[in-house]
């Protein structure tokens, strides 16, 4: 019943049985025919139902885990393919007769419950890149986003992810005597698009509500919450070259920043040409 892009590895289909395991430890024995979980992902853009079915024939749809999250992720990661990316979409299935079964879908658009902002697309062409022939032209147009007139630019949070999953930094560490300056300038800037809630620590994962799930723009850049906690928290440098954007303004942000100014950086964020 698995149908990956390639043959799984080992480990992979080691990885697939263990989260089928513990889907199906999301019902009490004997009480289910099925549980599928259904998993979107695109750059740190995740979404994912689970759905046990019982012996009724009734799909009811439960919280997934943390767990399960995290494992499916970590699959997703192992399973890059240098200039043909990974999968964007998986359904891993398991049945009381049939055991578990996993499809998993590469180039095609999956459907979003909701569709995720241009830097989410942008962020997955960073953390899995693809060569030129293998983007399809859905993900270079979501990536696109706003017109570059628009003049908006997004930071990058990270510089790729490794194969267990986990964020790589690969940039020149901050000075110490910017580190202040740099972070004051950050959490200056007006907030133009903020959750109630709070993210999961991508650099540590048991921190699970931890990360600011909101946007601030100076006008010329607009950046995620997350470039202020990583500096905080991790000691991550900012993208270099919103860092050099810093010093040119000597760390100064501006008094206000126009509504003009904000409409086009919460385009920038949002918008899902």
């Amino acid at each position: 019943m698995t149908t990956p892009p390639v043959p799984l590895s080992p480990d992979q289909q080691q990885l697939v049985n263990r989260i089928g395991h513990g889907l199906a430890s999301m019902a009490p024995p004997g009480t289910w025919r099925q549980v599928r979980a259904d998993y979107r992902a695109v750059g740190r853009h995740i979404e994912a139902d689970v759905v046990v079915t019982g012996p009724d024939g009734v799909p009811r749809a439960v919280p997934p885990p943390a767990e399960l999250l995290q494992l499916l992720g970590t699959l997703r990661a192992g399973m890059y393919r240098p200039g043909l990316g990974t999968w964007l979409a998986a359904t891993l299935t398991v049945d009381a007769s049939q055991g578990v079964g996993a499809d998993f879908v590469a180039d095609r658009e999956p459907q979003w419950r909701r569709t995720p902002p241009p830097i989410g697309f942008q962020d997955e062409l960073r953390a899995f890149p693809r060569a030129e022939q293998h983007v399809p032209e859905w993900l270079r147009r979501r990536a696109a986003g706003p017109a570059p007139a628009d003049g908006i630019r997004t930071p990058r949070i990270h510089d790729g992810i490794d194969a267990a999953g986990r964020p790589l930094v690969r940039r020149p560490p901050l000075p110490p005597a910017e580190l202040e300056p740099v972070l004051a300038y950050l959490d200056a800037a007006p907030v133009i698009l903020a959750s109630r809630s709070n993210g999961p620590d991508a650099f540590d994962p048991g921190r699970v509500d931890a990360v600011p799930m909101n946007f601030r723009t100076d006008g010329v850049w607009a950046w995620p919450g997350a470039v202020a906690y990583y500096l905080r928290e991790h000691d991550v440098p900012p993208d270099p070259e919103l860092v050099a954007h810093l010093r040119a303004r000597r760390f100064a942000a501006p008094a206000e920043v126009t509504e003009a100014a904000k409409d086009l950086a919460l385009a920038a964020i949002t918008s899902a040409q």
